[in-house]
């Protein structure tokens, strides 16, 4: 029986050649060399070590070598890699150290200034654009009205029609205070889940008609991130009076819109749900930035919206009848109407705010391009 022919090489793969290899490894070396700063390095780290990467491309074909021809591109091929891994690290540190050099340049507070030098500072954007959106509404004849952030279960939930059993009753969308500090024992009183409760007060304490508009703060057990907060900001408005109808209230919500964002923005009602409103809906504006034209065009994206052409507000709808008859006032006699959205998300869409925790972290380099507007 013959040996077996180990000189025959039944396989010749391109990429595994020397010249080959070496003119990858100088196109990666070049490319972490040119790259100019962190962001640039991460590209040119996926382009030359990531999975389809050409070294990595060539070390697939390795297998296809005929066994006494593996070692030696198999070799080739990794020190090869070493290199390019090697290179980017020095290269990253390289930059690192530039940047924090930079940092320390650009961001360096000179101490020897005087003292008793107060810089200028800046109103939360917040709190400026939840008084201008009150200040919409006061111009129309509505009053600004409050309550408690620490409010009784009845006016959060019971008095706006939440039955019992309803899920945003329940630990997981509400904070409970407890009566004696066991656990378990609940007071019967909650931090506010939404500004509602403020009107189920109004119309305890005064008569009809009633306008009044209604801002603050309100807390749900959600998790921070990007797009979520535990306490976030509402604005809701109540109108009740004899006659009123959707009409009325979908006039009120189109001034509002327009003067927010321009005389030529347009809105939509969509049928929803809600217990404190019957008739109830979501009221959708026209998109700001793209005014609709990004629908079915890809040319022309738009992240505001997705390219739906609308952006999402908020819920509205007719004060349910059961509201009233908790809250003293007659269904037959009087009707009325409400409206909210909440502020943090709308400062978002406004602004492009892309992360809410900005909002919070007391940073005066995200307060003060906003100004001291008054």
């Amino acid at each position: 029986m013959s040996a077996p022919n180990k000189s025959y090489d039944p396989v010749e793969v391109e990429a595994l050649k020397p010249e080959e290899i070496a003119a990858r490894l100088d196109e990666a070396l070049a490319a972490i060399a040119a790259a100019a700063d962190l962001e640039e390095l991460r590209e040119v780290k996926v382009a030359h070590t990531g999975d389809r990467s050409p070294l990595a491309l060539a070390n697939r074909e390795i297998g296809a070598l005929p066994p006494h021809a593996k070692a030696d591109a198999g070799k080739r091929v990794g020190q090869a890699r070493g290199r390019v891994n090697q290179a980017l690290k020095v290269r990253q540190e390289e930059l690192e150290a530039e940047r924090d050099a930079r940092v320390l340049v650009e961001e360096a507070v000179d101490v020897t200034l005087p003292y008793d030098r107060t810089p200028a500072g800046a109103r939360h954007p917040l709190t400026t654009f939840m008084e201008r959106v009150a200040d919409v509404f006061v111009a129309m004849g509505y009053e600004v009205a409050e309550g408690p952030e620490v409010e009784a279960e009845w006016f959060n939930f019971d008095a706006l029609n939440f039955v019992p059993d309803h899920p945003a009753r329940q630990m997981q969308d509400t904070f409970f205070v407890q009566g004696n500090g066991t656990e378990g024992d609940e007071s019967g009183v909650v931090l506010r889940t939404h500004t509602s409760p403020v009107q189920a007060r109004t119309l305890v304490d005064r008569e009809p008609p009633v306008y009044v508009v209604c801002p603050g703060r309100v807390y749900r057990t959600d998790e921070l991130d990007a797009t979520h907060s535990p306490v976030f900001h509402q604005i809701e408005l109540l109108a009740v009076d004899e006659g009123l109808t959707m009409a009325d209230l979908k006039g009120t919500l189109d001034h509002m819109v327009r003067a927010l964002f321009g005389p030529d923005m347009k809105t939509r009602l969509r049928p929803n749900y809600f217990p404190f409103t019957e008739p109830s809906a979501e009221m959708d504006m026209v998109c700001y930035v793209c005014r609709g034209e990004s629908v079915g065009n890809p040319d022309r994206p738009c992240r505001t919206c997705s390219s739906e052409g609308w952006i999402e507000l908020g819920g509205c709808g007719m004060v349910n009848p059961k509201v009233l008859i908790a809250c003293g006032v007659d269904p037959e006699k009087y009707s009325g109407f409400a409206f909210g959205f909440g502020i943090d998300r709308m400062l978002m869409f406004r602004h492009n705010v892309e992360d809410m925790r900005d909002m919070f972290e007391g940073d005066v380099r995200f307060t003060r391009p906003f100004g001291m507007e008054i």
